[in-house]
């Protein structure tokens, strides 16, 4: 392999793995919430607002983001997110108190913003023909982050109840949701200083009338024989663009009638992506898991599962994109993550919930279980009835404390038709539209306004993800799991029929080529 295929393998690895500590960050939380639940007392709104504290923190920095990107470069920008994500990561593991757990995660979001710089650094220094797999891998390391933070809550979990002297020594066991956040401390580190080894954009070069230092960037990642089309192209394009490069500038141009197609396109992606409820599944997988009637213990295994699922299907998602084209995977995609949330409604729809004399008589950790006694017999159509029952006779503080054990003891439910079905869905969502978003969003902006593009339609998205992941603990103490699934898969719909009608095909196209399919050149 010649150097500049190694060069560009190399800095697409470095920044992607960014990926890996977004994902370690994201789903690090869904081991901790019964614990930070008990500790401190949260109610449904206050455990999402922990929860979903970063995809708010991510929207403060999508608004500066894009000036910061075009001002300093991606380079600075991307250093300073490996920088914030490890301040974080200690101010989560050693918070002393609810807000401050907040304000700590709220700060790793900051750092979010850079799986839309990630994005945008590779589409600049990856060829035409490599893009769709380079650009990939940023999902990729998202879903190994996603595993990676799985397994290590599933390890420490474990070795909280191993009772090993070891164990009580370090405090593993009695503060074991500090050790799960706390984990990621190295991995930031380490991101953070591998960033030093990777060159600058040559497209924010090129923005800057560098072009000598574009020139050669270019050399280190493409042939010596498309370093000069490659400048002519992106001196073209600015021209198009217009000499204005201001921030105001580049927002208006987004929304001008030349961008219509891309901005439709953009939009409904960066909202349909986030409204399949992946994350409310990801950041609450053994909550989720809880609702099939497993235990505790259980619901952890469970979830690893999805990590090693996301892992296997992210890498034939990789493996496709340049070869199936992005149009078939994002329709195939989404009709694949309907009928999957089908299935999940289908089996929990159909689900019944029961408490036996029997299951009182082995539900004796629950303080005056008796209390109980009054629901034997009783069968409930739904989650949300259960709940309610349950609420009425043990009281919101012992229903809430005890329903991981009471679900596993009353579900009468097609736990393996439900299992298919979120398998499936995780499958197709980190297969498809999951990854192939990032692509499109690499290459449907023009340098005259990509800087501030992307970040833009990243907002939309962390927008959506913030509102998912918020409002989920209440929608399934309200709504019910079957509804809340519903609603996922309708959005879903919506998104489906609009990209159907203004998505194009762009695989082994330049960024240039894409804006002659997408937009009309300026007469």
């Amino acid at each position: 392999m010649a150097n500049y295929k190694k060069n560009a393998y190399k800095y697409a690895t470095i920044v992607a793995m960014g990926g890996f500590v977004f994902g370690l960050d994201a789903a690090l939380i869904s081991g901790t919430i019964n614990f930070i639940t008990e500790e401190f007392s949260l109610t449904e709104l206050e455990l999402g607002t922990a929860v979903s504290a970063p995809a708010w923190g991510v929207l403060l920095a999508l608004i500066f983001v894009g000036y910061a990107v075009n001002k300093i470069g991606r380079k600075k920008a991307l250093q300073i997110s490996a920088a914030v994500y490890l301040i974080s990561a200690l101010g989560s593991a050693f918070a002393p108190n609810y807000w401050t757990l907040v304000a700590a995660r709220f700060l790793g979001g900051l750092a979010f913003s850079s799986i839309s710089m990630a994005s945008m650094y590779i589409g600049e220094i990856a060829p035409p023909k490599w893009r769709g797999k380079l650009v990939t891998m940023i999902q990729i390391n998202i879903v190994v982050g996603l595993s990676a933070a799985y397994f290590l809550n599933y390890l420490i979990q474990g070795l909280a109840n191993s009772g090993a002297e070891w164990v009580s020594a370090l405090g593993i066991d009695t503060n074991t949701w500090r050790w799960m956040l706390g984990s990621e401390i190295l991995f930031a580190l380490v991101w953070f200083g591998l960033l030093f080894l990777i060159p600058r954009s040559p497209a924010w070069l090129a923005f800057k009338g560098r072009i000598e230092e574009a020139k050669n960037t270019l050399r280190k990642v493409v042939s010596e024989t498309e370093v000069t089309r490659l400048i002519s192209e992106m001196q073209e394009t600015m021209r198009a663009g217009g000499s204005d490069h201001s921030t105001w500038a580049q927002l208006k141009e987004i929304f001008s009638k030349p961008m219509r197609i891309t901005f439709i396109i953009a939009m409904t992606l960066a909202i349909a992506q986030q409204s399949t409820g992946i994350n409310a599944i990801l950041f609450y997988a053994p909550t989720v898991f809880e609702q099939l009637g497993m235990g505790t213990d259980a619901a952890f295994a469970q979830a690893v599962w999805i990590g090693v699922i996301s892992v296997i299907f992210t890498i034939l998602g990789l493996l496709a994109v340049d070869k199936l084209g992005r149009r078939p995977m994002i329709i195939g995609g989404m009709v694949w993550i309907i009928i999957s949330l089908g299935i999940c409604f289908y089996g929990f729809n159909n689900a019944t919930y029961s408490i036996s004399e029997e299951s009182v008589t082995e539900l004796n950790e629950i303080p005056d279980v008796e209390r109980l006694n009054v629901l034997v017999g009783k069968s409930y159509g739904s989650d949300i009835e259960f709940k309610e029952a349950l609420s009425k006779t043990l009281g919101a503080t012992d229903s809430k404390a005890y329903s991981s054990a009471l679900l596993q003891k009353a579900a009468n439910i097609d736990g393996i038709l439900i299992l298919i079905g979120i398998l499936s869905f995780i499958a197709a969502f980190q297969s498809t539209i999951g990854p192939v978003m990032w692509v499109l969003f690499s290459e449907i902006f023009p340098i005259s306004n990509r800087g501030i593009a992307i970040p833009f339609f990243t907002l939309v998205t962390s927008m959506t993800s913030s509102m998912i992941q918020t409002f989920f603990p209440w929608q399934l103490e309200n709504l019910g799991i079957s509804s809340t699934l519903l609603f996922y898969a309708s959005t879903v719909a919506v998104g489906l029929v609009i990209l159907f009608i203004y998505l194009k095909e762009t695989k082994n196209m330049t960024i240039e080529e894409v804006q002659l399919v997408l937009a009309p050149k300026k007469k």
